[in-house]
């Protein structure tokens, strides 16, 4: 099965720059940036055993697809005659997608964490986010709070805003599961929220890590390139970290 195919079976598109989430005209590091974001929602470190497997195969796909759009020869090609050649080098190597993406994106250490997450809460990246994930997921705010970078759960009242305020400017349109989400799909969303955060800080414990700036970094460290820092609670009081993810230029 070529690459166009095995977009369209797991992303859902044979469009490459769909698959990035990118316009055709996008610049070099705009594909770069969103190659970045998607292999952060699909990265293997971000899932359980079970579903390991799965998630191997849509990175490494995900890591082909910016392979040929990274490529300015591969990339013309694929512009003017909207096929790939599944022979080039880019493709035909057997690489290792996980290697690649380390020679790419840095690691990720807990000030880059505090400061990408203070300029973009807030900013109109993340509100076109959110605005996106609205309309790609049409309303279901399990996927829309899944796929928002930095977002805790408690912080889903905001979203929930932010998101009202753009159907009612008319920039979106009104979702029923959005407008008329259940209040017990709220209410199981939130307690797994809590359960991941609650297995956080078991992990925590199982580490031997103390509750602390100096025993983050370790663990953040530990868990480079999981790329996604979910959810350490450090208080009794809950002062949680939430998802955040560094986009790097």
């Amino acid at each position: 099965m070529g690459l166009l195919e095995l977009c369209e079976e797991v992303f859902g598109t044979a469009d490459l720059y769909q698959v990035l989430g990118v316009r055709r005209e996008a610049s070099d590091g705009e594909v770069r940036r969103g190659y970045h974001k998607v292999s952060l929602q699909v990265h293997p470190d971000r899932v359980g055993e079970g579903d390991k497997e799965d998630a191997t195969r849509r990175f490494q796909i995900l890591g082909k697809v910016y392979s040929v759009l990274s490529d300015k020869d591969q990339r013309a090609v694929y512009d003017e005659q909207g096929t790939v050649d599944e022979d080039s080098d880019v493709l035909s190597q057997d690489r290792d997608w996980e290697a690649y993406w380390r020679l790419l994106f840095k690691k990720i250490s807990l000030e880059d964490i505090q400061a990408f997450e203070k300029t973009y809460k807030g900013s109109e990246e993340e509100l076109a986010d959110i605005k996106q994930a609205y309309l790609d997921f049409k309303g279901d705010m399990d996927q829309i709070m899944e796929s928002v970078l930095c977002v805790q759960y408690t912080e889903e009242p905001r979203i929930r805003n932010i998101i009202q305020q753009a159907i009612d400017a008319r920039e979106v349109p009104s979702y029923n599961a959005f407008v008329k989400e259940a209040k017990q799909k709220m209410n199981a969303r939130k307690r797994r929220a809590q359960e991941e955060a609650k297995e956080a800080e078991m992990s925590r414990k199982e580490l031997g890590l103390d509750e602390g700036v100096d025993n983050l970094k370790a663990l953040i460290q530990l868990l480079t390139p999981a790329i996604s820092v979910c959810l350490w609670n450090w208080t009794s009081k809950e002062k949680t970290l939430g998802t955040t993810h560094l986009f790097d230029e």
